[in-house]
């Protein structure tokens, strides 16, 4: 996703909330988590990245995630292994009932997530929907995946 970012091609941009270079190498669990809770409460949506060790890293994964809920953050879940809806094997359990949209990993596809996720996300949340959402394969299709 830092080459995505460098590229004239993508339209969007993300800060990487992990890159915290401006803490000590000996900084406590409560400063680290300051410093993310600042750095979400500047975000319009929360994108996870969803890899085979993701559901679980509960430290600071799990408390993040916990964090963006209830900040009533939009979520994306972005599946690095392809897979184009939820993947209940890698996905946190904290995930299965709330509401969050589950895309592969592909530059095009975040890109639409991330200019549609945000507004839809209050849509459903002003209707009381809570589950996990994704695109079907006709807007993949349309981004030629």
């Amino acid at each position: 996703m830092q080459a995505w970012k460098q590229s004239d091609n993508i339209l969007f941009n993300f800060y990487d909330a992990h890159d915290l270079n401006n803490l000590r190498a000996d900084s406590n669990e409560e400063t680290i988590k300051r410093k993310l809770r600042d750095r979400l409460s500047h975000t319009k949506v929360f994108v996870l990245l969803v890899g085979e060790q993701t559901r679980y890293l509960y430290k600071f994964v799990k408390w993040e995630i916990e964090q963006a809920i209830n900040m009533n953050r939009p979520i994306i879940c972005v599946n690095l292994n392809g897979k184009r809806s939820i993947d209940n094997d890698r996905c946190p359990p904290i995930l299965r009932d709330e509401l969050a949209l589950h895309v592969s990993f592909n530059a095009k596809i975040i890109e639409k997530a991330l200019t549609n996720w945000e507004v839809l996300h209050y849509e459903f949340r002003n209707e009381g929907k809570s589950c996990d959402f994704y695109f079907d394969v006709e807007v993949y299709k349309k981004l030629g995946l």
